[in-house]
């Protein structure tokens, strides 16, 4: 299976393709993606074909967005199901990746510890000094979608988000839920105060 070669073949599909109002789910989301699997992978111990199946299933999770933002996680399944057998992958392989995929869906869904690694490193940031940013990229993407209009409905989200969440790896709950926990309290703070 030519690993790399998928990724950038997908990579390079979405730099060229993906729409600008992906001010969240562009490009380089992706590329924060695999980074933070390859992260992850190492410090949970998983071997070298997991790792590459791991990057594979990254580097596709939000390539569905090249069809529009509905049911993304769907369609990244099907644009796997046309790629992946040109750079010989196999039907079980294929089907790894996809449960993969489908396991990011939030809310999060992760039924093993490759599923467990991709749905941590897609939220990553959560737990991230870049957190406030990044977040700030994603309400930006709602609201251009007519999803979202006003910061507070925005904030009060990102509470309700960030409280329901969970890391799955035994990275995330070292690494990130300690600065992720920081970030609920101070949307705690702010929403209080529309409340008080």
């Amino acid at each position: 299976m030519d690993y790399a070669g998928a990724i950038e073949h997908i990579l390079k599909q979405m730099e060229a393709d993906l729409p600008a109002h992906l001010y969240y789910h562009g490009h380089h989301h992706t590329l924060d993606v695999l980074e933070a699997v390859e992260r992850i992978g190492k410090s949970e111990n998983v071997s070298e074909d997991e790792q590459n199946l791991l990057l594979v299933a990254a580097a596709f999770h939000d390539c569905g967005f090249l069809n529009g933002h509905q049911d993304h996680e769907n369609q990244g399944c099907e644009f796997a199901k046309d790629i992946l057998p040109g750079f010989g992958f196999d039907t079980n392989a294929i089907n790894h990746v996809c449960e993969m995929i489908m396991a990011t869906k939030v809310p999060q869904s992760p039924k093993n510890h490759l599923e467990e690694i991709l749905c941590d490193a897609d939220l990553d940031y959560l737990g991230r000094d870049d957190f406030e940013p990044i977040g700030s990229n994603l309400f930006k993407e709602l609201k251009h979608l007519g999803i979202l209009a006003e910061i507070e409905a925005w904030n009060r989200i990102q509470l309700s988000f960030l409280s329901q969440h969970v890391y799955h790896t035994a990275y995330g709950k070292t690494f990130r839920q300690p600065e992720k926990q920081k970030h609920l309290d101070e949307i705690r703070k702010i929403v209080s105060g529309y409340d008080g």
